[in-house]
């Protein structure tokens, strides 16, 4: 197993996002970020364009909302939450390479309002499945 620095403060889906929301929480009252993981960023490689859903958009976790292009591919985004879009990190559409750089910090990708939550897993679920140690 190869190692990943997954932070345990926040959910995960199986294929490969983030939420900012602590595993077992309530959904909180305000929005809450989204982002891919480091292990989405490892097998995507230098991300060159990022294509995000518009602020007041609803969308609808497991429906994709958005893509992420590499030098390599093409990956389209799926929310862990249900909800509308409150904020758009306009950085990472400027400069892609901050997802790469800082997937959990600076590199978060969207804020949504949620309303209700995809399958959603813990960083040592989510490590598990990827076959690294959390």
């Amino acid at each position: 197993m190869s190692s990943s620095n997954l932070p345990d403060d926040r959910s995960y889906t199986a294929d490969h996002e983030w939420v900012a929301i602590e595993p077992g929480a309530e959904l909180p009252d305000h929005p809450v970020r989204v982002g891919i993981t480091s292990i989405a960023v490892d097998s995507l490689g230098e991300l060159v364009f990022v294509d995000l859903p518009e602020v007041g958009a609803t969308i609808v976790a497991g429906e994709s909302c958005g893509e992420v292009e590499s030098t390599k591919t093409v990956s389209e985004l799926y929310p862990p939450v249900s909800g509308r879009v409150t904020l758009v990190n306009s950085a990472v559409v400027d400069d892609p390479s901050l997802v790469t750089s800082d997937p959990y910090g600076e590199g978060w990708l969207f804020a949504v309002q949620p309303a209700a939550a995809g399958d959603l897993l813990t960083a040592a679920q989510y490590a598990e499945q990827n076959g690294v140690v959390a």
